[in-house]
């Protein structure tokens, strides 16, 4: 599924200090998601982020939280993307969470017809 949504990113570097990073969930699926970053994150960093859930009116928003192990890091034209691969008790559904912004390009396959 295309996404977009604002995600900040938390990993620890090689000497133990945590990092930060500010970016943007590009795409996300059961198994993992990829993340556009202004800075390299690590192949085998693990990662994690928080992800607000909207709620009802007067409730504060719920917040998922995602973790996993960083796959790829590619640079790309624009900054670099990041492969995450899910931990197996963070995989994610439509039910869990909705980015603000998703597409699923399925909508768009023509239809079978009977």
């Amino acid at each position: 599924m295309m996404c977009a949504d604002l995600v900040e990113v938390c990993w620890r570097g090689a000497e133990g200090k945590r990092n930060k990073l500010s970016g943007l969930l590009e795409d996300i699926s059961p198994s993992g998601a990829c993340l556009q970053l202004e800075s390299p994150i690590p192949v085998g960093s693990e990662v994690h982020w928080s992800a607000a859930i909207p709620s009802r009116p007067k409730r504060r928003a719920a917040k998922r939280e995602f973790f996993g192990r960083v796959r790829y890091c590619e640079y790309r034209e624009i900054g670099y993307f990041v492969g995450v691969e899910f931990a197996a008790h963070s995989r994610w559904s439509r039910s869990s969470y909705k980015p603000q912004h998703l597409l699923d390009l399925k909508q768009f396959l023509p239809h079978p017809r009977a």
